[in-house]
C-alpha cells in the first residue's frame, strides 16, 4: 500500500501536508497530557504499585491509555470512555426503534446520535473516575483521602476524557482522518520502546533466554504478517445490473463485485472481550487487595492465562465478531435493500428476500474463518506469556489495531493524494481551455 504513494504528488500537495503536520501537532499535545499527573496522587506508591501489576491488568490498561494509567495522568481513562459510548449507541441504533429512525434522518440525525454519544461519554467517565478515586484511596495511592481528593480526580479525569475526545474529533476534521484510532494507535506506539528496553534487558541479566527473545521477535513479525493478510482478504459476490433505458438510448448491463472483508467487525470483538473479562481483576486491583471469598473464587479461576479465562475470551471474540457483524458492521438486510433499489441483483438469486438468505449464508461462512483468526491472534499471545512468564504486557489486541489504524492511515493519505491530483487536473483542462478559447479563428474564406 505504501509503495502506492507518489512522492513527487506527495511533495506538491500542501494542502495534505498541513493536515499531517495540524495531526502531529494534536498527538504531540496528546502525549504532553499523559505526563501531567491528577492532583493529591502518591507517586512513590503508585510507582511502585504499577510495578508490581506491570505483567498483569497494570499493564494492559496502560496499553489502552499509552502510559496515562500507569503515571496517573489527566488522561487516565484515555478515550475508552468515548469508544464504550459510541459501540453502545451503535449498538442501540440497531435494535432501538427511535434511534432507527435518527439515524434515517441524514446529516441532522447524525448530529443528534453523536450529541448523545457525547453525554454517554461524560455520565460513562464520571462513573469511571469516581471509581477510580475511591479505589485509589482503598489502595492507599491518595497523598489526602477525602472528599476534596474524590471531588478534584473526578473534574481532572473527566476533563481530560472530554479533552481527549474533542482532539480526536478535531484530527478526524481538519487532520487525515481516524482521530480516536490514532490516539489509541499513538499511546500503543509510544509503550513498544519501553517494553522492547525492558524485555532485552530481561535477556542481557538472564532471567530470558537469547533464544526465547528470538523467537518472540519472529512470532511477532510472522503475526503482524497474518494480520496484514488476513484484514486484506476479501470475498467478492458477483452483481450484475441490467439494461437501462433513458429516454431513447439504451444502455447495457453492467457488472461489479460486492466485497465483503474476512473480519468485517474489525478489532471492536477484542476490545469488547477484553473489557468484559478484566472488570473483577480490575476491580480488585484497584481495592487494595481487600476482596472477598467470591471474588477470590472467581479471580482464581478468570485470572489472565488461566484455562478458563481462555475458553471465556475466545469463546466471547467469537460472539461478538458474529453480533456485531450482523447488527452493525454488514446488515445483510440492509445490502439487500439497496442491491433491489439500485436494480442490482445475484446472478442466479432473486432480489429482495432470498438474496438476503444468501447474504446470510455467505456472511455465516465467512464469519467462522474471521472469528477464528481473531480469537487465535487475541489469544496467542496470552498462552506464550503464560507460559514464558515474561515480565511485561504484549497481546494481539494491540497488534490488530496497530495493524489495522496504520493501514486505514495510509489508505487516507492516498485518498487526499488522488484528490489532490484530480483537482491538478481540473485545472489544467480549465487553463487549456481558456487558451483555446483565446486562440480560435474565425471562419476561413475560399
Amino acid at each position: 500500500m505504501a509503495s502506492n504513494i507518489s512522492w513527487s504528488a506527495f511533495g506538491k500537495a500542501t494542502e495534505l501536508r498541513q493536515r499531517i503536520l495540524f495531526t502531529i501537532g494534536l498527538l504531540i499535545v496528546y502525549r504532553l497530557g499523559t505526563f501531567i499527573p491528577v492532583p493529591g496522587i502518591d507517586t512513590a506508591a503508585l510507582a511502585q504499585f504499577m510495578e508490581d501489576a506491570q505483567a498483569g491488568i497494570g499493564g494492559i490498561l496502560s496499553m489502552f491509555t499509552g502510559g496515562a494509567l500507569s503515571r496517573m495522568a489527566i488522561f487516565t481513562l484515555g478515550i475508552m470512555p468515548y469508544i464504550s459510548a459510541s459501540i453502545v449507541m451503535q449498538l442501540l441504533g440497531s435494535m432501538w426503534e427511535p434511534l432507527k429512525n435518527l439515524k434515517k434522518e441524514g446529516e441532522a440525525g447524525r448530529r443528534k446520535l453523536n450529541q448523545y454519544t457525547r453525554y454517554g461519554t461524560v455520565i460513562l467517565a464520571t462513573a469511571q473516575a469516581y471509581g477510580l478515586a475511591v479505589s485509589l484511596e482503598a489502595g492507599g495511592l491518595a497523598a489526602d483521602p477525602g472528599l476534596f481528593f474524590r471531588a478534584s480526580c473526578v473534574i481532572t479525569i473527566v476533563g481530560g476524557t472530554m479533552f481527549l475526545m474533542w482532539l480526536g474529533e478535531q484530527i478526524t476534521a481538519r487532520g487525515i482522518g481516524n482521530g480516536i484510532s490514532l490516539i489509541i494507535f499513538v499511546g500503543i506506539i509510544a509503550e513498544i520502546p519501553a517494553a522492547m528496553a525492558q524485555f532485552l534487558s530481561q535477556g542481557r541479566s538472564g532471567a530470558i533466554s537469547p533464544l526465547v527473545i528470538v523467537g518472540i521477535i519472529l512470532m511477532v513479525i510472522v503475526i503482524l504478517t497474518f494480520v496484514v493478510f488476513m484484514e486484506r482478504s476479501l470475498r467478492k459476490i458477483h452483481i450484475q445490473y441490467p439494461r437501462q433505458q433513458r429516454g431513447m438510448k439504451v444502455y447495457d448491463g453492467s457488472s461489479s463485485h460486492l466485497p465483503i472483508k474476512v473480519n468485517p467487525a474489525g478489532v471492536i470483538p477484542a476490545i469488547f472481550a477484553s473489557a468484559l473479562l478484566l472488570l473483577p481483576t480490575t476491580i480488585s486491583t484497584f481495592s487494595g487487595g481487600t476482596s472477598g471469598p467470591v471474588m477470590s473464587t472467581i479471580l482464581a479461576l478468570f485470572g489472565p492465562g488461566q484455562p478458563l479465562y481462555l475458553i471465556f475470551f475466545g469463546g466471547m471474540i467469537i460472539f461478538f465478531t458474529y453480533f456485531y457483524t450482523r447488527e452493525v458492521a454488514f446488515k445483510t438486510e440492509d445490502v439487500a435493500e439497496n442491491l433491489k433499489n439500485q436494480n442490482g441483483f445475484v446472478p442466479g438469486i432473486r432480489p429482495g428476500k432470498k438474496t438476503q438468505e444468501y447474504l446470510d449464508y455467505v456472511v455465516t461462512r465467512i464469519l467462522v474463518l474471521g472469528s477464528g483468526y481473531l480469537a487465535l491472534v487475541a489469544l496467542l499471545p496470552e498462552i506464550i506469556r503464560a507460559e514464558l512468564s515474561i515480565p511485561f504486557y504484549f497481546g494481539g489486541t494491540s497488534v490488530l489495531i496497530i495493524v489495522s489504524v496504520g493501514m486505514d492511515t495510509i489508505q487516507q493519505i492516498q485518498s487526499h493524494l488522488v484528490a489532490h491530483q484530480y483537482e491538478g487536473l481540473i485545472e489544467k483542462s480549465q487553463l487549456r481551455g481558456k487558451r483555446g478559447a483565446g486562440k480560435r479563428k474565425g471562419p476561413s474564406r475560399r
